[in-house]
């Protein structure tokens, strides 16, 4: 576990990060925060769904996060054909030594880029559950551990629905949070021309960062201090989606779980050992709205999940003060949040 006190190691994970960034945007041209969200879910140990119009980029930014780390990466085109072995692999028999030897299939990668995932049927996409809840994949009875880090970044098309089989609730669940990419400004939109127009940079790309540093990354994350006035907060938030009137699902207690994460990360991205109820509120519609069913009422009056979320956002009390300030793995007295400035790591 890395400690507070680690100093020196900490500020070269936070450069690892800065790399990537860095490496990424040049790709996603004014988007910084959707390249920031990636790499939140990324050391928070999530699963991505980026949802959005034809060629905004999202295959584009699975794709740039995947080649700025030296890990294996496989990309998935989910189509209807597309069989449930053709992800998680296939026993076949072995003529010569007369047993069933296993064939990993796509998911067997430290990133996986899953292509217009809404295309593939419920029983092809059910392939994934274990995968992206578990990290393991069964098969004949044998438990496969999938490597680490594993991340899945999936895109969706929501505006084109022929032939589609929109994904049910409890794998959305299992994504930590859903971003839309957008359209890009006037002036990134003319940089896109100027950097896209001959040669795709996606050519050029060259590895930041070994999976190794994401590993050190991730178990740096898991020790950033959450003070129990923080977690308190994010349970009040996610509760608040199982009462709301313009609500019919609420989050689960997955969300919760995931928001947590989530905000570690964030606190980790932002130099701090500990995690501030700026960030639950930073990603609270990323992680929660994507998870939400709102009633036939609220759909006729076009109130969105994102809508919802902001609403209770404003009207969730906010925590005023936090108690001690822990470090990564350690336990340290701080002034009280927030009369006086965080502290910031390196």
């Amino acid at each position: 576990m890395t400690t507070y006190d680690d100093r020196a190691s900490l500020t070269d994970l936070t450069s690892t990060v800065e790399r990537v960034r860095s490496s990424v945007e040049a790709v996603i041209e004014g988007k910084p925060e959707v390249v920031r969200l990636s790499l939140t879910v990324l050391l928070a140990e999530g699963h991505l769904l980026i949802e959005d119009v034809p060629g905004v980029g999202k295959t584009m930014l699975a794709k740039a996060l995947a080649r700025s780390i030296d890990c294996s990466v496989r990309r998935i085109q989910f189509t209807p054909d597309l069989l449930p072995s053709d992800i998680t692999g296939v026993s076949i028999w072995d003529q010569q030594r007369k047993e069933f030897e296993f064939k990993p299939g796509a998911i067997f990668s430290q990133i996986v880029i899953g292509d217009e995932i809404n295309r593939a049927s419920p029983k092809t996409q059910s392939a994934l559950l274990e995968s992206l809840e578990e990290r393991q994949v069964t098969i004949d009875g044998h438990t496969y551990e999938l490597p680490h880090p594993f991340m899945v970044v999936a895109t969706q098309n929501p505006v084109e629905m022929e032939g589609t089989y929109p994904l049910p609730e409890a794998q959305r669940d299992r994504f930590m949070a859903r971003v839309s990419v957008g359209y890009p400004s006037p002036e990134a939109e003319l940089q896109m021309l100027d950097v896209h127009g001959g040669v795709s940079p996606l050519e050029d790309m060259q590895p930041v960062a070994h999976a190794h540093d994401i590993v050190k990354l991730i178990e740096a994350v898991r020790g950033v201090h959450v003070a129990e006035t923080v977690r308190r907060y994010a349970v009040d938030l996610v509760g608040a989606t199982r009462t709301h009137p313009d609500l019919r699902l609420g989050a689960s207690p997955r969300a919760t779980l995931h928001l947590l994460r989530a905000a570690k990360a964030t606190a980790a991205l932002s130099g701090r050992e500990y995690a501030l109820p700026d960030d639950i509120q930073s990603l609270a519609v990323a992680v929660l709205a994507h998870r939400l069913l709102p009633t036939a009422q609220a759909q006729l009056n076009r109130r969105t999940p994102e809508q919802v979320v902001q609403e209770i956002l404003q009207h969730t009390p906010v925590p005023q003060a936090a108690p001690p300030q822990a470090g990564f793995g350690s336990v340290r007295s701080a002034p009280a949040y927030p009369q006086q400035p965080p502290r910031r790591l390196g």
